[in-house]
């Protein structure tokens, strides 16, 4: 429990300029330590407006590699894409220097898929420098979903898979998505959330009550690898 401190912020445009300052500050202490620096990053709507505030960021841009925590099977094109959302929101202006690293290969299926996508994660500098997680109402991070076909290998700690193709019932589109130890291994972990209903869930998964104490996000909220900074606003 001592490994996870939470940020509260009274409105969610606060938790944003927090989080993007936050993060961007770590971005230029790698660059400076490493000469690159390697982000991960969630789609959906929560994200929107960190991604906004995080472009606006003065950071040497050219030496950021961008990539994401998971995927819904679809192209860019789709307005469901993560990717989409990404570049969209967060590689703008200057942030635009940034090189994207996506999940979505074009392949017929994540399976099919896989292989390249493995072999895109497995090419970036390891360990990643942030990584930044979301959370659904059902308990799933990444795509980390209740009931996921292969949702065993990728919550398992000591598992090899850097990627895994995902396919559950309240997951929409098969997708694919980063495993556990790869999270676990970044330098800086952030669970990004939003609105009282996943504040109180959050609240009953850190304290392991009824149905939550199952729910995939536990994962990251009861490891000991890296120490895990949630942002939540109303």
């Amino acid at each position: 429990m001592s490994n996870v401190t939470t940020h509260s912020f009274t409105n969610c445009g606060a938790q944003a300029v927090a989080l993007a300052e936050r993060v961007a500050a770590q971005l230029r202490e790698a660059i400076a330590a490493r000469g690159q620096a390697v982000i991960a990053v969630s789609g959906g709507s929560t994200p929107k407006d960190f991604f906004a505030r995080l472009s606006r960021e003065a950071l040497d841009w050219a030496a950021v590699t961008v990539t994401l925590v998971d995927e819904r099977w679809v192209p860019d094109s789709d307005p469901r894409s993560n990717a989409r959302l990404v570049e969209a929101t967060l590689l703008q202006g200057a942030a635009c220097a940034a090189r994207f690293v996506p999940l979505y290969t074009g392949a017929p299926t994540p399976e099919a898929g896989l292989a390249e996508a493995a072999a895109r994660i497995a090419a970036l500098p390891a360990p990643f420098d942030v990584a930044v997680l979301g959370m659904g109402e059902d308990g799933h991070t990444a795509s980390f979903f209740p009931g996921g076909d292969r949702l065993a290998e990728a919550l398992d700690p000591h598992g090899t898979a850097r990627v895994l193709p995902m396919r559950a019932p309240g997951a929409g589109e098969p997708r694919i998505t980063l495993t556990l130890p790869v999270l676990l291994a970044a330098r800086a972990l952030y669970l990004l959330v939003s609105g009282e209903k996943k504040r109180d869930l959050l609240a009953d998964v850190r304290l392991g009550l009824a149905d939550a104490k199952n729910y995939p996000v536990r994962s990251v909220v009861q490891q000991d690898r890296v120490p895990l900074a949630v942002y939540w606003c109303p």
